[in-house]
């Protein structure tokens, strides 16, 4: 069995009157996992950095500039059965501006700007849920933290 790290994971989210609203994406029915709601996810490509992937598949997929990157207190897994491996996934946190517009990408078919409950309720997987929480957290409750995982590109 083989051990990897090749896919990155991107919550992304702008802050309403004090409070954290997630985007959420809906897979188009003509990819894997068709239906399901999730944040941004991606593939390295070549000799990127897994940031530098994070930034690219941002764009990829909503369009979005990212105000803010930080890289978040948490690493996701999962094993996959196609090809007997284990993924882990770096977890990336982005945080656009307010009037931020989202421009959809052909992987999906719709989004919303989800409330952290709403966005826990609908990930399908438990790291996932775990990373929303988490990042709710630092965001406000430990701000001062923030600085220690804050990426500049």
């Amino acid at each position: 069995m083989e051990i990897k790290s090749d896919t990155v994971e991107v919550h992304i989210f702008k802050v309403i009157n004090g409070e954290l609203k997630f985007l959420i994406l809906k897979r188009a029915n003509n990819v894997v996992f068709p239906g399901l709601w999730q944040m941004v996810t991606g593939k390295i490509e070549g000799d990127e950095k897994a940031y530098e992937t994070a930034l690219r598949e941002l764009k990829e997929e909503t369009g979005l500039i990212p105000k803010n990157l930080w890289v978040a207190p948490n690493v996701n897994s999962f094993y996959s059965h196609e090809n007997n491996s284990i993924i882990f996934l770096p977890v990336f946190v982005v945080e656009v501006e307010i009037d931020a517009e989202v421009i959809i990408g052909e992987e999906h078919t719709e989004y919303k700007w989800a409330a952290p409950e709403e966005a826990q309720k609908l990930f399908a997987w438990a790291g996932q849920r775990k990373s929303v929480e988490i990042i709710t957290q630092y965001f406000l409750k430990e701000k001062n933290f923030l600085e220690l995982v804050k990426i500049n590109h």
